[in-house]
């Protein structure tokens, strides 16, 4: 019985999330044959990419203002394009603003000169030193027009002294993609041999929120394997991997910087840290430049809002598999996503991000109802046999044996199973996790109001129970947050608890007396989407176990 209450108190609050990364997290067995099978590989005949130059400190203005820039924009992005090395290194996204209160909008990509560089390279590379190649410090020319929208192309020039011309053709859609077309025209009298390649590259590790249900920092989708790699990871070994399609990128929460290489065309993928962080392929089958031909080819650079209709879009319209994986919809994929699309559904027929919450945690508990009354049947009965139950312990307190026996003759008389209760929770739990995990990951609930005081459900309650949530002209420190919603959540998670049967052990009757208030700092700082969605279960949970004790009766009660 007691195993029995324990899993029911933590299936119905946050420690959810402990019993995931026990039973479902791969095994150090499993992680360390994961590993191996990550083999470097480095046997092709393509050349390193070696692009490395100093880290400055100018500021983004600063360094805005060093190189020749074209500019482009469209409905969701804007920025420029260095004519130094022909980088995108400048984009800001529009529709999102840093703050809920700011007119500041987020900023993802910077130059190469600041101290928190992120950008984006492509060109050739060759093993023939004596040729004359366009490198990151090479300054193309545009020829014609000099603004890069949906409806205009720009095209970039660049030619050495050897009878070759290299051209950039840059288009842009209307949402996160770049398409790069790169071509070599050989009007000299020999044959040069050329590998395509492209790169990410970023200064530092960026702020990250390292909580173990998020990936955040390098990934990849090669030959349909998903990639992550944690920036320590490449700090430590770099990482390389031959394969035939995918794409590779670095992954924030809400934002994804990818390239992905031209369809049929084998590639190295290389993960690697060398004063700066680098996500790169390179092509393994040469370009063979005959005179008075041309070669190209074609790179895509997603640089995104990993907006969910977006990203499945973009997977569908290039032809790539698993790139909705960027969103880090994790092992119960199958359960999470089509919980975010009836979620998605839900806001955009009630117009509020918080309803939605309340809605599909209602569908929730209907999926489960029949096995949540098969478990609160049992604890009902539990409960109503405990003075039964006490009394057998008072009779037989000096004889175990003799009082086992005596609580198995009462369970078999009132049809009691003690450990009923536990399987309905157990194939529950995947559920529970599986809506925490979509509120999580995806951007959709990113400065969405509720009601009242509740101005952006990604955030933690603003108010504090400190300063009687603002009654008192006082800012308590960060600690010392702890929100209505959070106190409230605590609260139904005690009535919760009071119909519960109360452990007959006086230490774990503390132990969980004390629990909701621990559940309760716990989450404080929490996004308040979150947190609405454990009050509604905890009302929800409450409202469905109070119908049922209402309803059952024991003989021995009667």
């Amino acid at each position: 019985m007691d195993t029995k209450n324990i899993i029911a108190a933590i299936s119905l609050s946050l420690a959810i999330i402990v019993i995931w990364s026990l039973f479902f997290q791969p095994s150090p067995e499993e992680i360390k044959k994961r590993k191996e099978k990550e083999k470097i590989v480095n046997s092709s005949d393509a050349p390193s990419i070696d692009t490395n130059e100093k880290i400055t400190n100018l500021s983004r203005k600063e360094a805005l203002k060093l190189d020749g820039r074209f500019y482009f924009e469209n409905e969701s992005i804007k920025g420029s394009i260095s004519l130094n090395g022909a980088t995108i290194d400048d984009l800001i996204f529009k529709k999102y603003k840093t703050q809920l209160d700011s007119d500041q909008s987020v900023t993802l990509l910077n130059p190469k000169a600041t101290s928190n560089g992120y950008y984006i390279e492509s060109g050739w590379v060759s093993n023939n030193k004596n040729i004359d190649i366009p490198n990151n410090k090479s300054i193309w020319k545009i020829e014609g027009n000099s603004k890069l929208t949906p409806n205009n192309d720009v095209t970039l020039i660049w030619k050495n002294s050897q009878g070759l011309t290299f051209e950039k053709i840059i288009k842009i859609d209307n949402q996160y993609l770049f398409t790069i077309e790169q071509k070599i025209k050989n009007d000299s009298d020999k044959i040069y041999s050329f590998y395509p390649y492209a790169q990410i590259i970023r200064t530092k590790i960026p702020e990250i929120i390292d909580f173990f249900i998020l990936h955040e920092g390098p990934l990849g989708v090669l030959d349909d394997q998903l990639i992550e790699k944690d920036y320590k990871d490449i700090l430590e070994k770099k990482y390389s991997k031959n394969a035939d399609s995918g794409f590779l990128g670095i992954t924030d929460k809400y934002w994804l910087t990818s390239i992905i290489p031209q369809k049929n065309k084998k590639f190295r993928a290389d993960f690697e840290y060398n004063e700066k962080f680098k996500v790169n392929y390179i092509e393994t089958d040469s370009y063979d430049s005959k005179p008075n031909a041309q070669i190209s080819n074609i790179v895509n650079v997603v640089v995104a809002a990993k907006e969910v209709n977006v990203i499945d879009g973009y997977n569908e319209s290039l032809g790539l598999k698993k790139f909705d994986l960027v969103i880090d919809w994790g092992w119960f994929y199958w359960i999470v996503k089509p919980l975010f699309f009836l979620n998605d559904y839900f806001f955009k027929l009630a117009g509020n991000y918080g309803i939605a919450i309340i809605l599909i945690t209602v569908c929730l508990r209907l999926a489960f109802f029949p096995l949540n009354n098969y478990a609160f049947k049992s604890m009902s009965r539990m409960k109503l046999v405990q003075p039964e139950m006490a009394r057998l312990k008072e009779i037989h307190k000096d004889d175990k044996m003799k009082l086992q026996q005596a609580m198995m003759q009462l369970y078999k008389k009132e049809g009691i199973n003690p450990v009923s209760g536990c399987l309905p929770i157990l194939i529950s739990i995947p559920f529970f996790f599986a809506i925490y995990k979509m509120l999580f990951v995806t951007i959709e609930m990113r400065h969405q109001p509720f009601f009242g005081w509740i101005k952006d459900l990604s955030e933690k309650d603003p108010t504090s129970i400190f300063n009687l949530f603002g009654l008192i002209p006082w800012d308590p420190p960060s600690f010392m947050i702890i929100g209505a919603l959070p106190v409230m959540m605590g609260f139904t998670m005690w009535l919760q608890q009071k119909l519960n049967p109360a452990p007959q052990d006086e230490i774990q009757k503390k132990i969980f007396m004390f629990f909701p208030l621990f559940l309760t700092i716990i989450l404080a700082p929490f996004p308040s989407g979150l947190v609405l969605y454990w009050t509604a279960n905890n009302i929800l949970t409450m409202a469905q176990q109070y119908v049922i004790m209402k309803r059952t009766t024991v003989k021995t009660a009667s």
